[in-house]
Protein backbone atom coordinates (compact mmCIF):
# COMPACT_ATOMS: atom_id res chain seq x y z
CA UNK A 1 0.00 0.00 0.00
CA UNK A 2 1.41 3.34 -0.60
CA UNK A 3 1.00 5.56 1.59
CA UNK A 4 1.63 8.51 0.01
CA UNK A 5 -2.41 8.64 -1.14
CA UNK A 6 -3.59 9.94 1.99
CA UNK A 7 -0.59 12.50 2.72
CA UNK A 8 -2.42 15.21 0.75
CA UNK A 9 -5.59 14.61 2.29
CA UNK A 10 -3.83 14.47 6.06
CA UNK A 11 -2.06 17.70 5.73
CA UNK A 12 -5.51 19.57 4.47
CA UNK A 13 -7.03 18.51 7.28
CA UNK A 14 -4.39 19.72 9.79
CA UNK A 15 -4.45 23.07 8.01
CA UNK A 16 -8.01 23.27 7.70
CA UNK A 17 -8.26 23.18 11.63
CA UNK A 18 -6.15 25.66 11.78
CA UNK A 19 -7.79 28.43 9.76
CA UNK A 20 -11.26 27.00 10.44
CA UNK A 21 -12.26 29.54 13.09
CA UNK A 22 -10.91 32.23 11.60
CA UNK A 23 -12.55 31.63 8.01
CA UNK A 24 -15.93 30.70 9.83
CA UNK A 25 -15.67 34.36 11.33
CA UNK A 26 -14.93 36.24 8.34
CA UNK A 27 -17.76 34.61 6.75
CA UNK A 28 -20.12 35.62 8.86
CA UNK A 29 -19.05 39.15 9.25
CA UNK A 30 -19.55 39.28 5.60
CA UNK A 31 -22.99 38.58 5.56
CA UNK A 32 -23.81 34.63 6.77
CA UNK A 33 -22.90 33.50 3.21
CA UNK A 34 -24.01 29.62 2.82
CA UNK A 35 -21.59 27.41 3.02
CA UNK A 36 -21.84 24.82 -0.10
CA UNK A 37 -19.14 22.47 -1.93
CA UNK A 38 -17.46 23.56 -4.65
CA UNK A 39 -17.87 21.73 -7.33
CA UNK A 40 -15.06 20.18 -9.03
CA UNK A 41 -13.51 22.33 -12.28
CA UNK A 42 -10.57 22.80 -14.48
CA UNK A 43 -9.44 26.13 -12.65
CA UNK A 44 -5.66 25.19 -13.08
CA UNK A 45 -5.96 26.19 -16.76
CA UNK A 46 -6.28 29.73 -15.69
CA UNK A 47 -2.74 31.65 -15.47
CA UNK A 48 -3.71 33.58 -12.86
CA UNK A 49 -5.61 32.52 -9.84
CA UNK A 50 -7.21 35.56 -7.85
CA UNK A 51 -7.77 34.31 -3.88
CA UNK A 52 -10.39 37.06 -2.94
CA UNK A 53 -13.62 35.70 -1.76
CA UNK A 54 -12.53 32.21 -1.80
CA UNK A 55 -12.85 29.46 0.60
CA UNK A 56 -11.47 26.23 1.73
CA UNK A 57 -8.01 25.33 1.66
CA UNK A 58 -6.62 23.07 -1.52
CA UNK A 59 -4.89 20.13 -0.77
CA UNK A 60 -4.03 17.99 -3.66
CA UNK A 61 -7.19 16.47 -5.25
CA UNK A 62 -8.20 13.76 -3.01
CA UNK A 63 -8.05 10.14 -4.37
CA UNK A 64 -10.79 8.64 -6.27
CA UNK A 65 -12.16 5.54 -7.60
CA UNK A 66 -14.35 5.43 -11.21
CA UNK A 67 -17.28 5.86 -9.46
CA UNK A 68 -16.27 9.18 -7.78
CA UNK A 69 -16.22 7.67 -4.11
CA UNK A 70 -13.81 9.96 -1.98
CA UNK A 71 -12.70 7.46 0.08
CA UNK A 72 -8.77 6.36 0.51
CA UNK A 73 -7.31 2.78 1.74
CA UNK A 74 -5.15 2.96 4.56
CA UNK A 75 -4.05 -0.51 6.22
CA UNK A 76 -6.11 -2.10 4.26
CA UNK A 77 -9.06 -0.02 5.28
CA UNK A 78 -11.54 2.05 3.36
CA UNK A 79 -11.20 5.25 5.41
CA UNK A 80 -12.66 9.03 4.57
CA UNK A 81 -10.86 12.30 5.86
CA UNK A 82 -12.49 15.58 6.25
CA UNK A 83 -10.71 16.61 3.09
CA UNK A 84 -12.05 13.86 1.40
CA UNK A 85 -15.84 15.03 1.75
CA UNK A 86 -15.44 18.98 0.38
CA UNK A 87 -14.19 19.44 -2.51
CA UNK A 88 -11.09 21.65 -3.07
CA UNK A 89 -11.37 25.02 -4.42
CA UNK A 90 -10.15 24.88 -8.19
CA UNK A 91 -8.72 28.10 -7.92
CA UNK A 92 -5.88 27.14 -5.57
CA UNK A 93 -4.93 23.93 -7.57
CA UNK A 94 -2.14 24.21 -10.38
CA UNK A 95 -1.69 20.77 -12.65
CA UNK A 96 0.43 19.99 -15.00
CA UNK A 97 2.50 17.47 -16.91
CA UNK A 98 6.41 17.06 -15.99
CA UNK A 99 8.08 18.59 -19.04
CA UNK A 100 12.18 18.22 -19.97
CA UNK A 101 12.06 19.91 -23.00
CA UNK A 102 14.86 22.48 -24.02
CA UNK A 103 14.14 23.56 -27.95
CA UNK A 104 12.76 27.20 -26.81
CA UNK A 105 15.54 28.18 -25.42
CA UNK A 106 18.38 26.59 -27.54
CA UNK A 107 16.26 27.79 -30.53
CA UNK A 108 16.09 31.62 -29.22
CA UNK A 109 19.47 31.86 -28.61
CA UNK A 110 20.62 30.41 -32.32
CA UNK A 111 17.92 33.52 -33.63
CA UNK A 112 19.39 36.08 -31.15
CA UNK A 113 22.87 34.76 -32.29
CA UNK A 114 22.02 35.46 -36.16
CA UNK A 115 21.07 39.26 -34.73
CA UNK A 116 17.08 38.68 -34.58
CA UNK A 117 14.88 38.41 -32.08
CA UNK A 118 12.97 35.29 -31.40
CA UNK A 119 9.01 35.09 -32.21
CA UNK A 120 6.83 35.43 -29.04
CA UNK A 121 4.98 32.58 -29.83
CA UNK A 122 8.02 30.25 -29.93
CA UNK A 123 8.79 31.26 -26.60
CA UNK A 124 7.96 28.66 -23.73
CA UNK A 125 9.54 29.96 -20.37
CA UNK A 126 9.48 26.32 -18.79
CA UNK A 127 11.98 25.07 -21.47
CA UNK A 128 14.18 28.31 -20.46
CA UNK A 129 14.00 27.39 -16.96
CA UNK A 130 15.00 23.86 -17.61
CA UNK A 131 17.87 24.43 -19.38
CA UNK A 132 20.65 24.90 -16.70
CA UNK A 133 21.68 23.01 -13.53
CA UNK A 134 19.79 22.90 -10.24
CA UNK A 135 20.89 22.03 -6.73
CA UNK A 136 18.22 19.56 -6.10
CA UNK A 137 18.84 16.73 -3.25
CA UNK A 138 18.13 13.13 -5.74
CA UNK A 139 16.18 9.91 -4.56
CA UNK A 140 18.45 6.60 -4.06
CA UNK A 141 15.62 4.56 -6.29
CA UNK A 142 13.07 5.24 -8.94
CA UNK A 143 11.19 8.36 -8.54
CA UNK A 144 11.20 11.72 -7.45
CA UNK A 145 12.53 13.99 -4.65
CA UNK A 146 10.52 17.15 -3.94
CA UNK A 147 12.49 20.71 -3.61
CA UNK A 148 9.93 23.52 -2.34
CA UNK A 149 11.34 26.88 -1.77
CA UNK A 150 11.12 30.77 -2.58
CA UNK A 151 12.30 34.16 -2.55
CA UNK A 152 10.64 37.97 -2.10
CA UNK A 153 10.94 39.90 -5.11
CA UNK A 154 11.46 43.98 -5.50
CA UNK A 155 7.60 44.05 -6.52
CA UNK A 156 5.16 44.08 -3.02
CA UNK A 157 3.94 41.00 -1.97
CA UNK A 158 5.46 39.31 -5.01
CA UNK A 159 7.95 36.18 -4.48
CA UNK A 160 8.83 33.57 -6.80
CA UNK A 161 8.48 29.76 -5.77
CA UNK A 162 10.48 27.56 -7.17
CA UNK A 163 9.13 23.63 -7.05
CA UNK A 164 11.79 21.20 -8.49
CA UNK A 165 11.25 17.77 -8.87
CA UNK A 166 14.70 15.63 -9.76
CA UNK A 167 15.22 11.53 -10.88
CA UNK A 168 18.30 9.69 -9.51
CA UNK A 169 21.86 10.16 -10.93
CA UNK A 170 23.02 8.31 -14.10
CA UNK A 171 25.62 6.30 -14.28
CA UNK A 172 27.16 5.16 -17.16
CA UNK A 173 28.37 2.11 -16.16
CA UNK A 174 25.27 0.94 -14.06
CA UNK A 175 22.75 -1.63 -15.86
CA UNK A 176 19.80 -0.12 -18.29
CA UNK A 177 17.52 -1.88 -20.33
CA UNK A 178 19.13 -2.12 -24.13
CA UNK A 179 18.13 0.50 -26.37
CA UNK A 180 16.63 0.58 -29.85
CA UNK A 181 16.50 3.66 -31.34
CA UNK A 182 15.23 4.24 -35.15
CA UNK A 183 16.58 7.44 -36.22
CA UNK A 184 13.88 9.25 -38.73
CA UNK A 185 16.60 11.67 -40.46
CA UNK A 186 15.48 14.52 -42.56
CA UNK A 187 17.10 14.89 -46.08
CA UNK A 188 15.03 17.10 -47.88
CA UNK A 189 17.00 20.32 -49.50
CA UNK A 190 16.71 22.67 -46.59
CA UNK A 191 18.74 20.43 -44.78
CA UNK A 192 22.02 21.12 -46.58
CA UNK A 193 22.83 24.47 -44.61
CA UNK A 194 25.55 24.41 -43.26
CA UNK A 195 24.50 23.07 -38.93
CA UNK A 196 22.20 20.99 -40.00
CA UNK A 197 23.04 17.43 -42.03
CA UNK A 198 26.44 18.09 -42.07
CA UNK A 199 25.79 18.60 -38.40
CA UNK A 200 23.40 15.58 -37.87
CA UNK A 201 25.69 12.93 -39.35
CA UNK A 202 28.36 14.33 -37.23
CA UNK A 203 26.51 13.62 -34.05
CA UNK A 204 24.98 10.26 -35.15
CA UNK A 205 28.64 8.84 -35.41
CA UNK A 206 29.77 10.43 -32.35
CA UNK A 207 26.63 8.99 -30.99
CA UNK A 208 26.81 5.26 -32.56
CA UNK A 209 30.68 5.36 -30.79
CA UNK A 210 28.49 6.02 -27.35
CA UNK A 211 26.51 3.44 -27.21
CA UNK A 212 26.98 -0.05 -26.13
CA UNK A 213 27.41 -3.51 -27.80
CA UNK A 214 23.91 -4.49 -27.09
CA UNK A 215 22.22 -1.31 -28.29
CA UNK A 216 20.36 -1.64 -31.86
CA UNK A 217 20.09 0.99 -34.03
CA UNK A 218 17.74 1.61 -37.45
CA UNK A 219 18.03 4.14 -40.11
CA UNK A 220 15.06 5.95 -42.22
CA UNK A 221 15.16 9.21 -44.35
CA UNK A 222 12.75 11.13 -45.73
CA UNK A 223 12.02 14.25 -48.23
CA UNK A 224 9.49 13.19 -50.95
CA UNK A 225 8.97 9.90 -49.66
CA UNK A 226 10.58 7.85 -46.45
CA UNK A 227 12.91 5.25 -46.93
CA UNK A 228 14.36 2.64 -44.11
CA UNK A 229 17.99 2.37 -45.05
CA UNK A 230 18.85 0.73 -42.75
CA UNK A 231 16.88 -1.89 -40.43
CA UNK A 232 17.56 -2.14 -36.75
CA UNK A 233 21.42 -3.70 -36.05
CA UNK A 234 22.56 -4.72 -33.03
CA UNK A 235 25.83 -2.71 -32.80
CA UNK A 236 28.21 -5.06 -31.66
CA UNK A 237 30.44 -6.12 -34.30
CA UNK A 238 28.63 -3.72 -36.79
CA UNK A 239 29.23 -0.54 -36.19
CA UNK A 240 31.47 -0.13 -39.01
CA UNK A 241 27.86 -0.48 -41.15
CA UNK A 242 26.22 2.09 -39.37
CA UNK A 243 28.76 4.73 -39.72
CA UNK A 244 28.81 3.81 -43.76
CA UNK A 245 24.93 4.42 -43.47
CA UNK A 246 25.21 7.72 -41.47
CA UNK A 247 28.11 8.75 -44.26
CA UNK A 248 25.77 7.58 -47.28
CA UNK A 249 23.26 10.20 -46.20
CA UNK A 250 22.68 13.60 -49.11
CA UNK A 251 20.07 15.79 -49.24
CA UNK A 252 17.21 15.48 -51.77
CA UNK A 253 14.01 17.54 -52.03
CA UNK A 254 11.04 18.35 -50.43
CA UNK A 255 10.08 17.46 -46.52
CA UNK A 256 7.19 14.97 -45.97
CA UNK A 257 7.55 14.50 -42.43
CA UNK A 258 4.48 12.71 -41.92
CA UNK A 259 5.60 10.20 -44.13
CA UNK A 260 8.67 9.43 -42.14
CA UNK A 261 7.03 9.51 -39.06
CA UNK A 262 5.06 6.65 -40.14
CA UNK A 263 8.13 4.91 -41.56
CA UNK A 264 10.17 5.36 -38.76
CA UNK A 265 7.14 3.81 -36.24
CA UNK A 266 7.05 0.97 -38.83
CA UNK A 267 10.89 0.43 -38.39
CA UNK A 268 10.70 0.87 -34.76
CA UNK A 269 7.67 -1.78 -34.61
CA UNK A 270 9.86 -4.28 -36.99
CA UNK A 271 12.65 -4.42 -35.26
CA UNK A 272 11.16 -4.04 -31.59
CA UNK A 273 13.07 -5.96 -28.85
CA UNK A 274 11.38 -7.13 -25.58
CA UNK A 275 12.80 -5.70 -22.22
CA UNK A 276 14.53 -2.65 -24.39
CA UNK A 277 13.67 1.12 -24.84
CA UNK A 278 12.30 1.50 -27.60
CA UNK A 279 12.85 5.10 -29.27
CA UNK A 280 11.90 6.85 -32.55
CA UNK A 281 14.33 9.67 -32.83
CA UNK A 282 13.38 12.59 -35.42
CA UNK A 283 16.19 15.09 -36.63
CA UNK A 284 14.40 17.80 -38.78
CA UNK A 285 13.94 21.47 -39.42
CA UNK A 286 10.53 20.84 -39.07
CA UNK A 287 9.42 22.32 -42.23
CA UNK A 288 7.32 19.80 -43.39
CA UNK A 289 5.76 21.35 -47.37
CA UNK A 290 4.50 17.97 -48.64
CA UNK A 291 2.24 15.32 -47.62
CA UNK A 292 0.34 15.11 -44.11
CA UNK A 293 1.82 18.69 -42.22
CA UNK A 294 -0.70 18.19 -39.07
CA UNK A 295 0.74 16.92 -36.04
CA UNK A 296 -2.88 15.30 -34.67
CA UNK A 297 -3.40 13.68 -38.17
CA UNK A 298 0.37 12.03 -38.31
CA UNK A 299 0.42 11.00 -34.36
CA UNK A 300 -2.83 9.17 -35.12
CA UNK A 301 -1.54 6.70 -38.08
CA UNK A 302 1.23 5.57 -35.30
CA UNK A 303 -1.09 5.53 -32.65
CA UNK A 304 -1.04 2.14 -32.37
CA UNK A 305 2.38 1.45 -32.76
CA UNK A 306 2.60 4.28 -29.60
CA UNK A 307 0.22 2.72 -27.57
CA UNK A 308 0.77 -1.00 -27.94
CA UNK A 309 4.39 -1.24 -27.81
CA UNK A 310 5.22 2.00 -25.82
CA UNK A 311 7.59 3.64 -28.27
CA UNK A 312 8.09 7.35 -27.84
CA UNK A 313 9.51 9.85 -30.02
CA UNK A 314 12.50 12.08 -29.00
CA UNK A 315 12.67 15.24 -31.45
CA UNK A 316 15.99 16.75 -32.22
CA UNK A 317 14.97 20.57 -34.07
CA UNK A 318 18.17 21.60 -36.43
CA UNK A 319 18.67 25.11 -38.61
CA UNK A 320 17.96 28.78 -38.44
CA UNK A 321 14.54 28.70 -40.15
CA UNK A 322 13.09 25.95 -37.79
CA UNK A 323 9.60 24.88 -37.73
CA UNK A 324 8.97 24.99 -33.84
CA UNK A 325 5.29 24.69 -33.90
CA UNK A 326 5.56 20.80 -35.44
CA UNK A 327 8.39 19.55 -33.64
CA UNK A 328 7.28 20.42 -30.05
CA UNK A 329 3.49 19.22 -30.74
CA UNK A 330 4.62 15.74 -32.48
CA UNK A 331 7.12 14.99 -29.13
CA UNK A 332 4.16 16.51 -26.69
CA UNK A 333 2.30 14.18 -28.00
CA UNK A 334 4.14 11.12 -28.56
CA UNK A 335 4.97 10.85 -24.80
CA UNK A 336 8.59 12.15 -25.69
CA UNK A 337 10.40 15.57 -25.91
CA UNK A 338 12.34 18.07 -27.86
CA UNK A 339 15.90 19.84 -28.10
CA UNK A 340 17.39 21.89 -30.20
CA UNK A 341 21.14 21.83 -31.26
CA UNK A 342 22.95 24.58 -32.78
CA UNK A 343 26.59 23.59 -32.80
CA UNK A 344 28.88 20.79 -31.61
CA UNK A 345 28.55 21.62 -28.33
CA UNK A 346 24.97 21.32 -28.45
CA UNK A 347 24.73 18.25 -30.55
CA UNK A 348 27.24 16.40 -27.99
CA UNK A 349 25.44 17.49 -25.44
CA UNK A 350 21.89 16.35 -26.79
CA UNK A 351 23.33 13.10 -28.15
CA UNK A 352 25.60 11.64 -25.74
CA UNK A 353 24.62 13.20 -22.36
CA UNK A 354 20.70 13.72 -23.12
CA UNK A 355 20.22 10.66 -25.34
CA UNK A 356 21.81 8.06 -22.67
CA UNK A 357 19.14 9.49 -20.15
CA UNK A 358 16.48 8.73 -22.17
CA UNK A 359 16.82 5.27 -22.79
CA UNK A 360 16.11 4.37 -18.91
CA UNK A 361 13.26 5.33 -17.33
CA UNK A 362 12.43 6.25 -14.01
CA UNK A 363 8.86 7.08 -14.32
CA UNK A 364 5.70 7.14 -16.16
CA UNK A 365 2.84 9.32 -16.88
CA UNK A 366 3.98 11.65 -14.20
CA UNK A 367 2.12 14.88 -13.33
CA UNK A 368 2.67 17.99 -11.02
CA UNK A 369 0.26 19.31 -8.46
CA UNK A 370 1.10 22.47 -6.56
CA UNK A 371 -2.00 23.70 -3.58
CA UNK A 372 -1.77 26.86 -2.56
CA UNK A 373 -3.52 28.56 0.73
CA UNK A 374 -5.97 30.91 0.68
CA UNK A 375 -5.04 32.14 3.80
CA UNK A 376 -1.71 33.40 2.97
CA UNK A 377 -1.86 33.74 -0.71
CA UNK A 378 -4.20 36.30 -2.79
CA UNK A 379 -2.62 35.28 -5.89
CA UNK A 380 -0.70 33.03 -8.02
CA UNK A 381 0.64 32.40 -11.70
CA UNK A 382 2.30 29.30 -13.00
CA UNK A 383 5.36 30.95 -15.39
CA UNK A 384 4.79 28.78 -18.77
CA UNK A 385 3.56 25.37 -18.90
CA UNK A 386 0.72 26.63 -21.25
CA UNK A 387 0.73 23.44 -23.07
CA UNK A 388 0.99 20.77 -20.38
CA UNK A 389 -1.63 22.21 -18.07
CA UNK A 390 -4.27 19.05 -17.23
CA UNK A 391 -7.08 19.53 -15.40
CA UNK A 392 -6.92 19.22 -11.59
CA UNK A 393 -9.24 16.24 -11.24
CA UNK A 394 -7.09 14.23 -13.36
CA UNK A 395 -3.93 14.12 -10.88
CA UNK A 396 -4.40 10.94 -10.25
CA UNK A 397 -6.16 9.93 -13.08
CA UNK A 398 -3.48 7.66 -14.64
CA UNK A 399 -5.54 6.96 -17.60
CA UNK A 400 -4.25 10.76 -18.68
CA UNK A 401 -0.68 10.94 -20.36
CA UNK A 402 2.08 12.74 -18.09
CA UNK A 403 5.61 13.03 -18.79
CA UNK A 404 8.14 9.81 -19.09
CA UNK A 405 11.36 10.77 -17.10
CA UNK A 406 14.89 9.10 -16.93
CA UNK A 407 17.28 9.44 -14.48
CA UNK A 408 19.54 12.42 -14.03
CA UNK A 409 16.71 14.84 -14.94
CA UNK A 410 15.29 17.91 -13.02
CA UNK A 411 12.26 19.46 -13.81
CA UNK A 412 11.22 22.86 -12.44
CA UNK A 413 8.54 25.23 -12.27
CA UNK A 414 8.25 28.93 -11.21
CA UNK A 415 5.64 30.43 -10.05
CA UNK A 416 5.01 34.48 -9.12
CA UNK A 417 2.81 34.16 -5.87
CA UNK A 418 1.47 37.48 -4.14
CA UNK A 419 1.32 36.43 -0.50
CA UNK A 420 -1.48 38.43 1.34
CA UNK A 421 -0.10 41.53 3.19
CA UNK A 422 1.46 40.07 6.65
CA UNK A 423 0.62 36.70 6.03
CA UNK A 424 2.23 33.92 8.31
CA UNK A 425 2.13 30.60 7.76
CA UNK A 426 1.74 27.72 4.96
CA UNK A 427 2.03 29.04 1.94
CA UNK A 428 2.02 26.08 -0.77
CA UNK A 429 2.08 21.70 -1.01
CA UNK A 430 3.71 20.37 -4.07
CA UNK A 431 2.89 17.17 -5.29
CA UNK A 432 4.42 14.69 -7.65
CA UNK A 433 2.89 11.30 -8.90
CA UNK A 434 4.03 8.79 -11.42
CA UNK A 435 3.79 4.99 -12.12
CA UNK A 436 6.92 2.81 -11.71
CA UNK A 437 8.35 2.52 -15.66
CA UNK A 438 8.08 -1.55 -14.52
CA UNK A 439 5.17 -2.60 -12.45
CA UNK A 440 3.07 0.83 -13.22
CA UNK A 441 1.87 1.30 -9.73
CA UNK A 442 1.61 4.80 -8.92
CA UNK A 443 3.58 6.45 -6.13
CA UNK A 444 3.85 10.36 -5.20
CA UNK A 445 6.43 12.39 -2.82
CA UNK A 446 4.98 15.98 -1.71
CA UNK A 447 6.60 18.83 -0.32
CA UNK A 448 6.00 21.99 1.76
CA UNK A 449 6.65 25.63 2.01
CA UNK A 450 5.99 28.15 4.73
CA UNK A 451 6.04 32.12 4.67
CA UNK A 452 9.77 31.99 7.27
CA UNK A 453 11.31 29.84 4.48
CA UNK A 454 10.94 32.55 2.13
CA UNK A 455 14.58 34.10 1.35
CA UNK A 456 13.84 37.77 1.68
CA UNK A 457 15.07 39.01 -1.53
CA UNK A 458 16.22 37.08 -5.14
CA UNK A 459 19.97 38.34 -3.88
CA UNK A 460 19.85 36.44 -1.06
CA UNK A 461 18.99 33.02 -2.44
CA UNK A 462 21.15 30.75 -3.82
CA UNK A 463 22.81 30.80 -7.22
CA UNK A 464 20.66 28.03 -8.96
CA UNK A 465 17.47 29.53 -7.12
CA UNK A 466 19.04 32.89 -9.12
CA UNK A 467 19.57 31.49 -12.50
CA UNK A 468 16.33 30.28 -12.55
CA UNK A 469 14.42 33.66 -11.96
CA UNK A 470 17.05 34.89 -14.46
CA UNK A 471 15.95 32.82 -17.16
CA UNK A 472 12.26 33.02 -16.29
CA UNK A 473 12.53 36.68 -16.74
CA UNK A 474 14.21 36.56 -19.94
CA UNK A 475 12.31 34.64 -21.51
CA UNK A 476 9.01 36.37 -20.07
CA UNK A 477 10.60 39.69 -21.69
CA UNK A 478 10.89 37.78 -24.75
CA UNK A 479 7.53 37.50 -25.03
CA UNK A 480 6.73 40.89 -23.76
CA UNK A 481 5.15 39.57 -20.78
CA UNK A 482 4.54 41.69 -17.16
CA UNK A 483 6.52 39.13 -14.64
CA UNK A 484 6.28 41.04 -11.28
CA UNK A 485 9.64 41.94 -10.06
CA UNK A 486 10.87 42.41 -13.84
CA UNK A 487 14.62 44.45 -13.26
CA UNK A 488 14.84 44.87 -17.18
CA UNK A 489 16.84 43.22 -19.62
CA UNK A 490 19.85 45.55 -18.86
CA UNK A 491 20.09 44.69 -14.94
CA UNK A 492 19.43 40.76 -15.90
CA UNK A 493 22.15 40.75 -17.86
CA UNK A 494 24.76 41.96 -14.84
CA UNK A 495 22.82 39.52 -12.67
CA UNK A 496 23.47 36.95 -15.20
CA UNK A 497 27.11 38.17 -15.76
CA UNK A 498 27.52 37.71 -12.39
CA UNK A 499 26.14 34.73 -11.92
CA UNK A 500 27.86 32.98 -14.28
CA UNK A 501 31.62 33.90 -12.38
CA UNK A 502 30.33 32.38 -9.07
CA UNK A 503 28.74 29.45 -10.74
CA UNK A 504 31.64 28.71 -13.03
CA UNK A 505 29.27 27.59 -15.34
CA UNK A 506 29.34 28.01 -19.31
CA UNK A 507 25.95 27.21 -19.54
CA UNK A 508 25.11 30.56 -17.42
CA UNK A 509 27.45 32.29 -19.26
CA UNK A 510 25.81 31.34 -22.80
CA UNK A 511 22.82 32.67 -21.15
CA UNK A 512 24.24 36.20 -19.87
CA UNK A 513 25.46 36.57 -23.65
CA UNK A 514 22.16 35.42 -25.16
CA UNK A 515 20.97 38.29 -22.55
CA UNK A 516 23.12 40.75 -23.91
CA UNK A 517 21.83 40.10 -27.55
CA UNK A 518 18.58 40.86 -26.70
CA UNK A 519 19.69 44.08 -24.42
CA UNK A 520 21.15 45.66 -28.19
CA UNK A 521 18.01 45.25 -29.62
CA UNK A 522 15.61 46.44 -27.36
Amino acid sequence: MDTDRTRPAQECARHRTRHLRATLLALTAAGGLLLTGCGAGEGSHSNTSDAANRTGFPAPAPATTSGGDNSSEQDGEQTSTPADKIAPSPDYLSTFVLDVDTASYGYARRILADGQLPDPSTIRPEEFVNSFRQDYERPDGNGFTVTVDGARTDSANWSLIRVGLATRTTDDNAERPPAALTFVIDVSGSMAETGRLDLAKKSLDEMTDRLRDDDSVALVTFSDEAETVLPMTRLDGHRGKVHHAIDELETQSSTNLGAGVETGYATATEGLREGATNRVVLISDGLANTGDTNADSILERISNERRDHGITLFGVGVGSDYGDALMEKLADKGDGHTAYVSDDADARKVFVDQLPQNIDLTARDAKAQVAFDPETVAQFRLIGYEDRKVADDDFRNDNVDGGEIGPGHTVTALYAVRTRPGADGHLATASVRWLDPDTRAPHEESGQLETDALHDSLSSASPRFQVTAVAAYFADSLRSGDLPGDPGLGELADRAHALAKKTEDKDVRQLAEAIDEASRMD
